[in-house]
């Protein structure tokens, strides 16, 4: 049994909701106490990870029971964390003008596969954002590339990683899919 400070459900809650649950819940946490998530968002696991190393508070893992994932999280010590924002972003008009101006321009979608499936932007590459650390080697660094997700949150976060790893020309798409009102295709069997 793991110990921990305090227990936070976000079971039933999608993108971004868990992520900003969880910021709330660690601002009543004392430096170097554990929180632990309780969520059925499978793509929590990826957000939750990136979103600690981003703030700088520490991963601890996760626990799957069932439908549930149970992620950990420690409290960075010393002052309190601020959380980095990716400096890079294009609205969802200015990537509709790249688009229609047909510049050879790579658009990734860093959802999970099943959201990806049912509405993407047609030239978009599908790379969710758990699989994006094995994968980033399948993209060219010297290539314009905007990420995008549902809501600007998690492709924030992709596109941070990619930076790290040294990509240079990388653009997060802000409001992301749920605000697209560009061209939209779905890859699923009807």
């Amino acid at each position: 049994m793991i110990k921990t400070n305090s227990v936070l459900d976000a079971k039933g809650l999608a993108c971004p909701m868990p992520i900003v649950k969880t910021k709330k819940a660690m601002h009543g946490l004392a430096a170097g106490e554990v929180l632990e998530v309780q969520a059925t968002d499978k793509g929590t696991t990826a957000d939750m990870k990136a979103w600690a190393e981003s703030t700088g508070h520490q991963y601890l893992g996760t626990v799957e029971g069932g439908t549930t994932l149970k992620h950990y999280l420690r409290k960075a010590g010393g002052e309190e964390q601020q959380e980095k924002k990716h400096q890079k972003v294009i609205s969802n008009d200015g990537l509709l003008q790249k688009i229609e101006e047909n510049q050879n321009t790579i658009i990734l979608d860093v959802r999970e596969a099943a959201e990806y499936a049912f509405n993407h932007i047609p030239t978009a590459k599908s790379l969710p954002m758990g699989e994006l650390e094995q994968r980033m080697r399948e993209l060219e660094k010297e290539s314009e590339i905007f990420v995008i997700c549902r809501t600007g949150s998690r492709s924030d976060l992709a596109a941070q990683k990619l930076t790290a790893a040294g990509f240079e020309q990388v653009f997060n798409v802000e409001l992301g899919m749920s605000q697209w009102n560009g061209p939209t295709q779905k890859s699923v069997n009807e």
